[in-house]
């Protein structure tokens, strides 16, 4: 079976994961997808390693097609992904609605984890905020930096502490078992980011990159899109 290979932020893994079946039913192609921090996944794309299909940040996208890295004509956004705050399941929510009620909740925690504050996304906007806040040294020995969401989601599921938080893209809070979304970062700290896929530039299966971004942007998935945390 042909193989496309695809370097993904893990904000879209429970995407993926999703329409993989229509897309092998549809190509007769498995998908060999590598998920994390989306600076890392464009690190592997410069270091050499094959790839077909990118979805990343727009703004890397961008990034890439503007020095050849994928195809310019291919860029299609998938949707928007809101940065939040994530507790375990059996856990009373916070309340989030402002920038103080945020400061208050982490102060009250013992545990704090979210992705690569140098790499992800979600993890350098959650540094810079809690810089903001005027917390992030003070909570040093709390916090537990991950190389990904999905790494920084389960490390706070299986968490035994008395007051676990997190915080990454909501994607990846609403795909992994045992927490839940608490809400998305207050205003004055809040970020959405939007995801977008392309073709790479020396792609060794471009068709088969092309329907796999029209599946992950098609009209039909929108409803599914939003249920997995897009805009």
């Amino acid at each position: 079976m042909k193989v496309l290979r695809l370097l993904s932020g893990g904000a879209a893994h429970g995407l993926v994961e999703q329409v993989r079946p229509a897309f092998a039913a549809k190509t007769g192609c498995t998908i060999d997808g590598v998920f994390g921090a989306v600076g890392a996944m464009k690190a592997r794309l410069l270091s050499g390693e094959p790839a077909d299909l990118l979805v990343l940040s727009r703004a890397l996208i961008d990034e890439l097609a503007h020095v050849g890295h994928v195809a310019a004509t291919s860029v299609k956004d998938i949707g928007a992904v809101p940065t939040a705050v994530a507790v375990r399941t059996a856990d009373a929510p916070p309340t989030l609605d402002t920038a103080g009620d945020l400061r208050a909740a982490l102060r009250e925690a013992d545990e704090i984890h979210f992705p690569d504050p140098e790499l992800a996304t979600a993890g350098i906007h959650f540094a810079k905020v809690m810089r903001e806040l005027g917390l992030w040294e003070p909570l040093a020995d709390r916090l537990r930096p991950a190389p990904n969401g999905a790494a920084a989601m389960s490390a706070l599921a299986a968490s035994t502490s008395a007051k676990a938080i997190g915080c990454t893209q909501a994607t990846e809070i609403l795909s992994t078992p045992g927490i839940v979304v608490a809400a998305p970062l207050p205003p004055g700290c809040a970020l959405a980011t939007t995801y977008t896929c392309a073709v790479t530039g020396h792609a060794a299966a471009p068709e088969e990159a092309a329907a796999l971004i029209a599946l992950l942007t098609s009209d039909v998935g929108r409803d599914a899109r939003r249920a997995l945390g897009f805009a």
